[in-house]
């Protein structure tokens, strides 16, 4: 459990951290950690119930089962290869040390993110008519994508393991926000012409894409 204070808090907030890292306890400044423990506490069945609900945190081993577009492929440590990291017949190979195996796969998943996103973007932009700004992916964990005033586009690099509909239809959905900034009737009109997978991308975000925050 861990215990942070907010000024602007008016309660004592209970939530479970995204990445399954555990229980996290808001207090107001003027409430003091004791109470703040013995409210939690209280909570414990509630804070069970949910624990168990969790995904499982799926880490970046050899052997470990990963989504790539949608399709579980195998992570394979080849320490001897000199090929880097290349996805390959349901497999991802990454060569080099072992201790390296996490951070190389986490790079080449964002460079394969910030590779199908560009495509993707480029081509929801050409049947806009409208160019975006630079294009960035981070670990975002509030948002798949944004679209900044300047026409600036960010993306989550996690998208690169859901299917490319998915990707294909957050794409779309920032290049839109370039004419449309917000969420009203024209603007997903504006997303249905640019994919025809708004609705089913929406759906499977709903119901998937919180596990893929539990990757890595």
């Amino acid at each position: 459990m861990r215990l942070r204070r907010h000024g602007g808090a008016k309660r004592i907030i209970l939530r479970l951290d995204r990445r399954g890292e555990g229980v996290v306890v808001t207090l107001p400044n003027r409430v003091p950690e004791s109470e703040g423990l013995a409210w939690a506490e209280g909570q414990r069945a509630w804070i069970a119930k949910h624990l168990c609900n969790l995904p499982v945190r799926k880490l970046f081993v050899d052997g470990a089962v990963v989504p790539l577009g949608g399709a579980p492929h195998v992570v394979c440590h080849m320490e001897g290869a000199r090929r880097g990291v290349w996805a390959e017949d349901g497999q991802i190979f990454v060569s080099g040390r072992p201790e390296h195996l996490a951070r190389r796969l986490t790079d080449w998943l964002r460079d394969e993110a910030r590779r199908r996103l560009n495509t993707a973007v480029t081509d929801a932009t050409d049947r806009l008519g409208k160019a975006a700004g630079r294009i960035t992916v981070r670990d975002t964990r509030s948002r798949w994508g944004s679209c900044a005033a300047n026409g600036n586009l960010s993306f989550s690099w996690r998208l690169v393991m859901a299917p490319e509909y998915v990707l294909e239809y957050v794409a779309a959905h920032e290049v839109a926000h370039l004419r449309e900034a917000h969420h009203g009737p024209a603007f997903w009109r504006l997303v249905d012409e640019l994919t025809s997978h708004a609705k089913a991308g929406r759906q499977w975000l709903r119901r998937h894409g919180e596990g893929l925050h539990f990757y890595g």
